[in-house]
């Protein structure tokens, strides 16, 4: 079986930043299929153009533009193309890394994908920075990856508790429609009380209701960033806002620059 070394992936780096304990990759996956295989590190990969099918000896995931896995080192697994353009970026972990913040690395035994807006928002970030800062964004890219960590262990907590029906219905429906809800509407479809959803939503999401849509519309947005073939206006539409200038404001205050900005660092491959 294959062993990937420290920023080895299948296909073409545009780029590479390596951080002390972090190694950032920016890269085109370029063939059909690659067999098993696993990596020296932890690590996340996330898609940000085009699809690809990976599988491990639990799971299949058949991945697309905005999809987040986090990967254990040890967790063998194949990616097969899905003839499309595919560019991912990927966020490496030392064990040292690790250590040096005082982190058990329990999120999970294997693979997992993530769907959390919250994480994807934060992820995002650690990609703008690396386009932004490169080799200087240490401490900033460290924050960030401590930001995840920590939901991701509230969400390990969340998930090892007993949940009503509703909470796996309203995931399934908030990620796979572009319906712009309202809370009766959303709440009669759950067959709940809309008092009830709204008070007991932040108990399984750690956020509001509110704040979850509007993440996960501005991360189906900026999934279609680098489609240049699409203008601001297709792509404001296409998700759901209102307006664009309603998209633009919703997307400055995740990202705290313009969509036309972040849509110049997803396009930019290479250094500074």
């Amino acid at each position: 079986m294959k062993f990937s070394k420290t920023g080895q992936f299948y296909g073409t780096t545009n780029e590479t930043i390596h951080l002390d304990g972090i190694t950032l990759t920016d890269t085109e996956y370029s063939q059909a299929r690659v067999p098993w295989h696993f990596h020296e590190n932890n690590y996340f990969t996330f898609i940000l153009e085009g699809g690809m099918i990976e599988g491990n000896k639990k799971e299949i995931y058949e991945c697309c533009a905005g999809d987040l896995l986090f990967h254990n080192w040890q967790d063998a697994h194949y990616n097969i193309s899905s003839g499309r353009f595919t560019r991912g970026f990927h966020v490496e972990l030392g064990a040292g890394w690790f250590e040096s913040f005082d982190i058990v690395n329990d999120v999970t035994e294997g693979s997992i994908g993530i769907s959390n807006p919250r994480v994807k928002t934060v992820m995002y970030n650690v990609l703008k920075e690396m386009k932004l800062t490169g080799n200087a964004g240490q401490l900033s890219i460290d924050a960030l990856l401590l930001e995840i960590f920590s939901l991701l262990g509230r969400m390990k907590g969340a998930a090892d508790t007993k949940k009503p029906k509703w909470v796996g219905r309203i995931k399934e429906m908030l990620h796979e429609t572009r319906e712009n809800w309202k809370l009766t509407e959303l709440a009669s479809s759950l067959n709940v009380h809309p008092v009830h959803l709204s008070r007991d939503f932040p108990k399984y999401f750690d956020t509001t209701l509110g704040d979850y849509i509007r993440a996960t519309k501005v991360q189906r947005a900026v999934a279609l960033l680098p489609n240049t073939g699409l203008s601001l206006t297709d792509i404001s539409l296409e998700c759901g806002f209102a307006d664009q200038s309603h998209f633009i404001r919703s997307f400055r205050s995740y990202y705290h620059v313009t969509p036309l900005f972040y849509r110049k660092l997803l396009l930019k491959k290479g250094g500074r």
